[in-house]
């Protein structure tokens, strides 16, 4: 069996097991696996802007308040979940386009700054527009959609949503970085100079990096406004933009399945370290460290790093008996 149907079997499977995980899963795990699944979706976003296109952002986790809000003001005003999702997709897109622009003047931790800027504005706003945001009251009782009759009120109902988006959200990216887009982006990442060279319009694609990122994080937003039935600003803080980071970096920055890693390991490890008590974010924090010690690459890299590792143990051994 080839390399390409061994993979598309372990997708496969891997979908097929989450499909049944909710039969063997309490009220709370079911609810970690969904936003498990929203979160995916929101770094698969961030990875394409900071993995694939080389650009740093600090304003996801604003971006996804952003669609969060979107979804939950449309919702109460009695808009459909249906119509409310594209709009919150389109506005972020639109927002993204917006700030993509300081890339095209900083780059690196300047370019990191200007965005940081940009999320503490957007939670500003959420806490401070108190007509429309509801303020630090936020916004409650957000009601699950309904799909052709059929509610998805039930955690299962709606996880089984989440996961066919999840689902349709990687292979939508799958066959953008396929596409001569994908291979746009990872040349404005390796040189932006050379890139320009060959004809790659660093401007467009610098900004279509930082829109279809925030596309990305609008989608996991309009997901999760429903999912925990309110919203307030606290969510989409700073602190959850460095998450974001965390998981596209812990799980391999620029590699297709890092948002996937990266994901389960910066919310349910935490989780599975709650026995340590108050000693379990320090595990955590030091994990990472470790980790980004020895596998900056991530936790995909890993065989890589070995491979590397090996290569130059037999170049020493092979350089010593001459």
């Amino acid at each position: 069996m080839s390399w390409s149907k061994l993979h598309l079997a372990a997708l496969v499977v891997g979908v097929l097991a989450l499909a049944v995980a909710p039969a063997f899963l309490k009220t709370y795990g079911l609810y970690l696996l969904t936003l498990w699944l929203v979160y995916i979706v929101a770094a698969m976003g961030l990875n394409l802007t900071v993995g694939y296109a080389g650009l740093k952002s600090l304003a996801h986790a604003g971006f996804m308040g952003i669609g969060a809000y979107t979804v939950a003001i449309a919702m109460k005003a009695g808009i459909s979940f249906w119509v409310a999702t594209p709009l919150a997709v389109v506005i972020c897109f639109l927002f993204g386009l917006l700030i993509g622009f300081p890339a095209l003047r900083v780059q690196l931790h300047y370019l990191g700054f200007a965005t940081l800027g940009f999320n503490v504005l957007l939670v500003l706003f959420f806490r401070n527009e108190e007509w429309l945001t509801g303020g630090t009251f936020g916004i409650q009782n957000i009601k699950r959609p309904e799909l052709f009759g059929w509610s998805l009120n039930g955690n299962a109902a709606y996880f089984y949503l989440v996961l066919a988006v999840t689902v349709i959200a990687a292979a939508a990216l799958a066959f953008l970085l396929r596409s001569p887009w994908g291979r746009a982006f990872a040349a404005l990442r390796d040189n932006p100079i050379r890139a320009e060279s060959t004809g790659v319009n660093i401007t467009a694609y610098t900004l279509m990096s930082f829109a279809i990122g925030a596309a990305y994080a609008g989608i996991a937003g309009a997901l999760f406004a429903p999912l925990v039935n309110f919203i307030d600003p606290s969510p989409f803080g700073v602190g959850t933009s460095l998450l974001f980071l965390l998981m596209v970096v812990v799980g391999g920055s620029g590699r297709f399945y890092g948002p996937v890693l990266g994901s389960a390991i910066a919310l349910l490890l935490p989780e599975y370290l709650r026995f340590a008590k108050d000693w379990y974010l320090a595990i955590f924090g030091l994990s990472v460290v470790l980790m980004m010690i020895y596998l900056p690459g991530g936790l995909l890299s890993l065989k890589s790093t070995l491979q590397l590792a090996k290569s130059k143990r037999d170049a020493k051994l092979k350089e010593a008996a001459q």
